[in-house]
């Protein structure tokens, strides 16, 4: 049997900080300190989280206000647990739960994200791998860990935050690479953990989502290096479980608070789903996945969709007594309550936004539990199972009034190309032997630290340095500084000095 690990000991693993003593000046709160203090994070502020503050003409979420939010939820999750006398023994047998640890950890979860959001990773992704020849692609929660670890080029850290093993391990989703780490690979295993599925649109790719790329995997087993033993090696542990679970009940709650307030949310539209699901459930229930399909416009139709989908996916907790339930309690909070009255502006409109938002989280919050025997599909911290069904229909609301939206989509597409044109305009550079002492500095540094990561024989092994390097740079810009460069290359912009700011 795995002796207890001893907290101080594990949190202060493989960092400067060594040693029991420093715990009287809490390397947790310092990791969360340079977390915040980072260009990385400021760099949130500018990031889009669905939709683009600059053409929504109103204040909506953004990385950064997305970050602390889920920072407040998972501390409060983590201080729920621990304050528990009945979690003590389980969670010193997982390995421990410092609130310190998990609120530094969901403050840096997004430091990875590029530009634009979810779409601006399904593009770097795709670039990265079939234009720049990367294996690993790129991947967001990869990102942030690659930003966080720390790498030395020339004898001097250029990269990375020297936070503990504690919080580095916190930060990390999925424990695994995109192809080959741990061995045998989660995405072999039936039913695979939540995210190591391969994409239906690159089913050869490896998983879709992964939380560290080749080059930093020696860091990832020293971060996970103590919970050896204690949890499976393609489970998250307990603090990034808690991480991973608030930014889930963010999401589902700011998001129906950013639509609501621009009014993408109508009453009509969504009441029309969910009242339509409710009555015609028994019809809809019979009908084929086909005739589901070819239906597809029908009111209820997307409802009945996903609790097949649930089934499917997560037998391990889907049940329909408890989606029934769910539908309803959204249906009366969100259409007879948020969504009755058009989000005009007002102090009285805010009051009803916040109340509505802190009824939920805390609904939430209060629903979570701590287990000893997770599903592959979960973690150790997980919301009560009719909870957990609110934010299944909570999210479905999100993608079926938001994101399959034309207007979004025609946005999105502009987004899109806007990045595969950056990517060429700047490898067009990089490439050009005439314009080698005129590269940016920081793109410099980045091919330099692309090519020491990689083995000496490694197959195109400067074409692969440059390719990363590219997608650090792109990444690593907000939405505004992607749109300046890419006018600055294409010269449409005659702003000589000011675009330097990108630079």
């Amino acid at each position: 049997m795995t002796e207890p690990v001893d907290p101080r000991a594990r949190r202060l693993f493989d960092t400067g900080r060594t040693g029991p003593g420093d715990l009287a000046a809490s390397p947790f709160r310092a990791d969360r300190d340079r977390i915040v203090t980072s260009p990385f994070f400021a760099r949130l502020g500018g990031v889009t989280q669905v939709i683009s503050p600059g053409g929504s003409g109103l204040l909506v979420h953004n990385r950064l206000t997305h970050s602390l939010k889920v920072a407040q939820v998972a501390r409060a999750i983590a201080e729920r647990l621990t304050a528990d006398p009945g979690n003590v023994a389980l969670l010193d047998k997982l390995g421990g739960c410092d609130p310190d640890v998990v609120e530094a950890a969901a403050l840096a979860h997004d430091l990875g994200h590029p530009p634009f959001g979810h779409l601006g990773e399904a593009v770097l992704d795709r670039l990265a791998r079939e234009r720049l020849g990367l294996p690993d692609g790129f991947e967001g929660n990869a990102q942030s860990y690659r930003i966080v670890t720390s790498t030395e080029i020339r004898g001097a850290a250029t990269i990375g935050l020297n936070l503990t093993a504690a919080v580095r391990a916190a930060i990390v989703k999925y424990p695994w690479t995109r192809l080959d780490y741990p061995d045998p690979h989660p995405r072999r295993m039936s039913p695979p953990p939540r995210g190591a599925s391969a994409p239906s649109w690159a089913p050869s790719s490896g998983s879709a989502k992964f939380g560290a790329y080749t080059t930093e995997v020696d860091d990832l087993r020293q971060a996970r290096a103590p919970f050896v033993g204690r949890i499976p090696d393609w489970q998250q542990t307990v603090e990034a479980s808690i991480m991973d679970t608030a930014d889930d009940i963010a999401y589902a709650i700011h998001d129906v608070e950013d639509f609501h307030r621009v009014g993408v949310l109508q009453q009509g539209t969504v009441a029309a789903e969910l009242i339509g699901w409710q009555r015609e459930a028994k019809r809809l229930g019979g009908l084929s996945d086909a005739a589901l399909d070819a239906g597809s416009r029908q009111a209820g139709a997307a409802i009945e969709k996903l609790r097949r989908r649930l089934h499917r996916r997560d037998r391990w907790n889907s049940d329909d007594e408890a989606f029934g339930n769910a539908v309803e309690q959204v249906r009366h909070d969100l259409v007879d309550g948020l969504l009755a009255d058009q989000f005009d502006g007002s102090v009285a409109a805010e009051q009803y936004v916040a109340r509505f938002s802190g009824r939920w989280t805390r609904r939430l919050v209060d629903a979570i539990r701590l287990t000893d025997n997770p599903s592959v599909r979960s973690g150790y911290v997980l919301l009560d199972r009719p909870q957990w069904h609110e934010v299944q229909v909570l999210k479905l609301i999100h993608h079926r009034f938001v994101l399959d939206r034309p207007d979004l989509a025609l946005h999105q597409r502009g987004q899109a190309r806007l990045l595969a044109t950056l990517v060429e305009a700047l490898l067009a550079w990089i490439v050009d032997p005439a314009e080698e002492a005129r590269l940016p500095q920081r793109l410099h540094d980045l091919v330099e630290l692309a090519e020491a990561e990689l083995p000496v024989g490694t197959p195109d092994r400067a074409a692969r340095a440059r390719g990363r390097a590219i997608v650090d740079f792109v990444a690593a810009l907000t939405d505004q500084q992607a749109v300046a460069l890419l006018d600055a290359l294409s010269g449409r912009s005659g702003q000589l000095w000011t675009d330097a700011f990108v630079l």
